[in-house]
């Protein structure tokens, strides 16, 4: 069984690098003992000590949150592709998406992003910066 795992840039020092990985499975949790076998430490960084997603953290299994899959009990499928992201805390604005503009802080950032047609800026944990694209998903 080979399920794709996409990893965001903050996990990457676990993986080598590398974007996207490949791992198996039946459950989440086979699938992330697996990848902590191949990649060491990188469980820990998705898994609290009490065997618990952690909560700024979110996977998603073809698009679809675990937490609504049963968690780290979610089925896995030969093809199935796992999305790990980042979750986005702190800060305090609006988003417009769709061709609109719109302000979207993280992390006590300041500033604007705009998807799908827009322009804007986007900054997180305190910086300024501008990030303008179709889509973002927080794994590049």
């Amino acid at each position: 069984m080979s399920i794709e795992v996409r990893v965001p840039t903050i996990l990457r020092s676990y993986t080598g690098g590398q974007k996207v990985v490949t791992g198996s499975g039946d459950t989440l949790a086979e699938l992330l003992a697996n990848l902590d076998a191949q990649y060491p430490g990188l469980r820990g960084r998705l898994v609290t000590e009490d065997g618990t997603l952690h909560k700024f953290v979110n996977i998603y299994v073809n698009d679809e949150d675990v937490r609504f899959l049963g968690a780290l009990d979610a089925k896995l499928n030969d093809g199935d592709t796992v999305t790990v992201l980042p979750a986005v805390a702190g800060g305090a604005g609006n988003m417009s998406t769709a061709g609109g503009a719109g302000n979207m802080s993280t992390a006590g950032g300041a500033g604007n992003m705009s998807v799908a047609g827009g322009a804007g800026n986007m900054s997180a944990a305190g910086g300024a910066g501008n990030k303008i694209g179709a889509s973002q998903t927080g794994v590049s």
